[in-house]
């Protein structure tokens, strides 16, 4: 049976579930990134509509709006992205896309956030664009239960591994199978 989770509040819940998973996938975040994941956590996963949103067409729409919107947008473009790749990749196969389809889109979007945001956020999305794929891994890591159970699949880790060089789901893959994946000499995972 599951462990009951008891915590004060919302908040502290998320973020013991964050800690403890970034544990799980040997990722050290810092403070900013830990508890910019707790309140996303907390501002996404009450929103069904995530569901229904065309993200490259809500990238278009933010790259074309004014210089504020153009950051709000982009931040929810790259938002959705982490959670779709990090919670939900199973999304990437419903859209015919891969899962590095959302991690390249995130990536961007946080990059143009930290082009268009104040000098006090700049640093952050720029640092959230280069942990894009460590992100990615916590959160996946928050699938798991404690007997290192996952929803993630060989073909989905292996895809995953190839594309972005996540070393948790190089780990999965360990899991998995017999073999290891490994890189040729020209540097092409296989």
């Amino acid at each position: 049976m599951a462990e009951l989770i008891l915590e004060p509040t919302a908040k502290a819940a998320w973020q013991r579930l964050v800690k403890e998973a970034a544990v799980r996938s040997s990722r050290d975040l810092d403070e900013a990134k830990e508890s910019y994941l707790v309140f996303l956590l907390m501002r996404y996963l009450q929103r069904p509509d995530l569901v229904r949103s065309i993200l490259a067409l809500r990238f278009l729409h933010a790259s074309l709006a004014n210089r504020r919107e153009r950051g709000e947008g982009m931040q929810e473009v790259g938002d959705q992205c982490l959670i779709y790749a990090g919670l939900f990749p199973e999304q990437a196969r419903r859209r015919r896309v891969k899962v590095s389809y959302f991690i390249d889109l995130g990536q961007a979007a946080y990059g143009v956030v930290s082009e268009t945001a104040s000098l006090a956020y700049a640093r952050l999305y720029s640092d959230l664009a280069e942990a894009f794929v460590p992100l990615t891994d916590v959160l996946r890591a928050m699938r798991t239960d404690k007997q290192n159970n996952t929803l993630y699949d060989v073909l989905l880790a292996a895809e995953h591994w190839e594309d972005t060089g996540s070393r948790a789901a190089f780990e999965e893959l360990a899991r998995l199978t017999d073999g290891l994946p490994i890189r040729d000499s020209s540097g092409r995972r296989h």
